[in-house]
Order: C-alpha cells, then structure tokens, then sequence
C-alpha cells in the first residue's frame, strides 16, 4: 500500500505541532507531536508502508516495528477518511483518487455572497487553538506579496492611490521572503499587483515558487497573459487560484470601470483559455454605480461555465484615507436592489436562506472574540518591502522587510500586537445590534474611510447597510417561506 499528500492538502509542522489543511473545502487539524511526526513523513510522492515506517521509527526508538506499522496505519486510514491524503496499491490508483483540476468533472459553480447571513455557534477553532498553544503569538498561514505596484488599468474604485503605483519588487528580495515564508511554515501565498504579469520576471517568479510547498493563488486582470505564463501555471501542481475581476458582460461598462480601452476583450479571451487549459480560476464582480444592472449577467456567464464567483458591494476608501473613489459606491437604495436581484437571480442563495434561522438570538458572550484575521494568520507586503495587516490596509505600516525579517515583524510589531489585542467588546455598539448576523465588522474600512485613520470609529454605511440586507432577506423569507421562530441559543 502506498500513501501521498493529496495536491490540495498542505502540512507544517510547528515545533512540536502538526497542522494539516485541505484547500478544497478549507478543513484542517491539528494533532500532537506524535502525529506531527508521522504527518512530517509524507510527501506528495507516493510511499510505501515499509518505507513509511522506516522513516517514522528514526523518531520513536525500541518500539517494535510491527506495532509502528499497525498504528502508521490506522492513522494513515483516519487521513485518508477525512479528504487530506490517499493511498493505493499502485500509482495509477494513487493518481485516479487524487486528479488535477478539471472544468469539465466540475458542477455549475456556487456564487459567494457576502451579505449571507451567518450565526455560528461558539466553538475553539484552529486558530484559536494555535495562539493559546504559543502563548498569543499566533501562526502566519497567509502572506500576500505585491510583485508590483504598477498597473495597466486605473479602476475607479481601487483603494490603492494611482500615483502610488510606480514600483517593482526587487528579484532578490523576492527570493529571500520565499524563503522566510518557507522557514516560517507558511501555507498560502498569494502574488499580486498593481498588475502582476507587467514584472519583468513574473514568468521566472512562477517557475521559483514550484520549488516551494505553497497554495499559490494569482490576482490578475489577465490582459497580459500568454503562452509562458499559462504554461508556468500549469506546470504549477500547487495553483490553487487565478482571481480576475469582471465587471459586465458589456464590453464598453467594464472598460469605463478599468478606463482601459479594449481591456474586456483581452480579459474574456484570457479567462476563456485559462477555462481552456483547466487552470483554477475565480471571477469577482464587486457592483457600483456604473455596473449596477450588470451583476446577474456576470452571475450567469460564470454558472454557465463553473466558474466561481464572488460579489460584493463593499467598495473601500483609499489608503491615504481619500474618499474620492467612493463617488462609486452604490446608494443604500442601489444596494437594496443589489441583494434582491441576487436572491432573484440565484437558486443557491435562495435555498440558504429558506434554511437559515435569521431570528435566532445569540446568548452567546463573544465580547472575548477576535474581530478579524488581519494580523493574526494573515499579512501582506507591498513591492516596496513594507508589510501591513491586510490588502487593504497599506497604510497600517507594521515594519519594512529590508529593515527587518519577517519573522521579526510578525512577532514583535507593536502595531500588529495592538490589532491581536482588539476583541468585539471593543465595538461596545456592536455587541447585542440585531444586525450583526448581517455584518462583518472590518477594521480596513473602518479606517480608509476616517479621515484620521482610526479602525475603532465604526464605519456608519456598512451599519445601515446590514439593516437593509436584514430587511431585504426578512421580506423574502415571510413571502417565501413563512417567517421562522424565534429561538435561543
């Protein structure tokens, strides 16, 4: 019997703890040290038992090699049920459970909304788990690096000032984070811009990350991709993600989004052939004034083709605290028919709400809980070495890799222990508001939109835009399937 990784399981090991994920459907475990030894002996080349149990007894000397095996076994078998790893007789079959990525094994694909309502019971996760065991110095899973801050396209919405947009990352710096990133026991890397593929090495970025075990996922808008990168992407067992972002299925409103002339055409081509070499890909269309009506076509296209797609309508200030990109944002009236043509136009959605208990009271005390993930498993860095809390957030400067390791300013950035140290109870409003199953609160926002920056000031729009999805999703429901109990939890 032979055993493997599967390609969309990743493994760290953290001293004496042993995380494993699935990117699939994003579960994860942690076990003890003496899991973490058995997980640390697998590889993404298939292995037999005997060799498997000569390497994991190295670890555990005097126990009896039959026993090794039987419990080697057993744990591989557990694995194996919960999606992280495979086995089989021979490599084939190895290669039959595990196969590449492919659209045409694909369902039609769900659309992400981000005004789902969601109320989750208390429940120690992962992470949380991770920062007790370290004593408050949680583990970075996500590292975001911006290749550079140029760009072909002058979106107006970005929050990203376009005056700011004039630097490459240096090669060298480059080569240096993949390895702090590795040493660090990152998982996910993701490589953006500005726009990508307008680095001169890109193409030589994609082939020096295969040499790493990350997740890569790509923020593009694809208007310079070619032969080589879509050869270097596939050549990339590990891509878990090309994200783009397609305003409308109209040509001339995407173009007036982008202020780039012919920039639909060569996304849509370039979208088509990633579809057409199976590469894994994800559309965004957050909506706004000029691409208000245009939503459920682009909704349409990406279930025709299985492609995933995410909505939103959460348009930020820049991060120079300018609200100038804003003029964009939709109405609180233009929002309200965003949501309701989204819960017309989307079957999925529909059959979440029929079973989501938006009436439930939440008895829980959650003034302890953290606010978000931005400094606490996540962090981004721009091409000119400074690292920041989230892709948002460059303003919130927490150290300067040419200055210092990451490691040390994940560590010890006061900036980024003060955001560890915001809890819910720090949003005392917040607390017990009817529409918090409505809302995620977002310190970015909070302070890209305050003139003075501050991330504790709640951001007023994003609270009356939660009572308007509460209502919207209220009406539906009482029209649809009848109004639901109210209950505690």
């Amino acid at each position: 019997m032979f055993y493997r990784l599967k390609l969309d399981t990743f493994f760290r090991r953290y001293n004496d703890v042993g995380y494993i994920i699935n990117k699939k459907d994003n579960s994860d475990q942690v076990f003890d040290s003496s899991g973490a030894v058995f997980l640390a002996s697998l590889s993404r080349t298939g292995q037999s038992l005997e060799e498997l149990s000569a390497k994991i007894a190295q670890e555990f000397k005097g126990v009896d090699i039959e026993t090794l095996k039987k419990d080697i076994a057993e744990f591989f078998a557990m694995l194996e049920e919960d999606g992280f790893i495979v086995s089989g007789d021979t490599e084939a079959e190895l290669n039959r459970k595990d196969a590449r990525f492919s659209y045409s094994g694909l369902k039609t694909k769900n659309i992400k909304n981000d005004f789902t309502p969601v109320i989750k019971r208390s429940e120690k996760n992962t992470q949380i788990f991770m920062e007790e065991h370290f004593k408050g110095n949680p583990f970075l899973t996500y590292f975001q690096i911006e290749l550079t801050s140029r760009c072909n396209e002058r979106c107006v919405h970005c929050y990203i000032p376009h005056e700011n947009k004039n630097t490459d990352i240096e090669a060298d710096l480059f080569y240096d984070i993949l390895n702090q990133c590795k040493d660090m026991g990152i998982i996910n890397l993701t490589l953006s811009g500005g726009e990508p593929m307008l680095h001169p090495n890109f193409c030589e970025f994609l082939r020096k990350v295969k040499e790493y075990d990350f997740s890569i996922n790509i923020l593009s808008n694809l208007t310079l991709l070619n032969d080589e990168i879509i050869s270097e992407m596939k050549a990339n067992r590990l891509l878990s993600s090309v994200q783009v972002s397609i305003y409308s299925m109209k040509s001339e409103i995407h173009d007036t989004i982008t202020q780039m002339k012919g920039s639909f055409e060569k996304t849509m081509d370039a979208v088509l052939r990633l579809i057409e070499n199976d590469i894994p890909m994800q559309i965004s269309c957050p909506a706004m004034k000029p691409n208000k009506n245009c939503l459920a076509d682009v909704m349409l296209w990406a279930r025709e083709h299985k492609v995933r797609l995410v909505s939103d309508y959460t348009i930020m200030a820049r991060y120079d605290n300018n609200p100038g990109n804003l003029d964009n944002r939709l109405s609180l009236e233009e929002t309200r028919q965003i949501i309701n043509n989204v819960i017309e136009n989307n079957v999925d959605y529909q059959e979440e709400l029929r079973n989501a208990d938006i009436n439930t009271v939440d008895d829980r005390d959650t003034s302890n809980d953290i606010v978000c993930d931005a400094g606490i498993e996540l962090a981004c860095m721009n091409s000119n070495g400074n690292v920041y809390p989230c892709s948002g957030w460059q303003g919130y400067i927490c150290g300067n890799l040419y200055e210092q390791s990451l490691k040390d300013i994940w560590e010890n950035s006061p900036k980024l222990k003060r955001l560890r140290s915001i809890r819910q109870k720090d949003f005392p409003r917040c607390l017990s508001c009817p529409e918090k199953p409505f809302c995620a609160m977002c310190m970015v926002r909070n302070a890209n939109e305050d003139p003075n920056g501050d991330f504790l000031k709640v951001n007023e729009h994003f609270c009356k835009v939660a009572a308007i999805n509460r209502k919207v999703v209220t009406e539906w429901k009482e029209m649809n399937h009848g109004a639901m109990p109210q209950l505690r939890i």
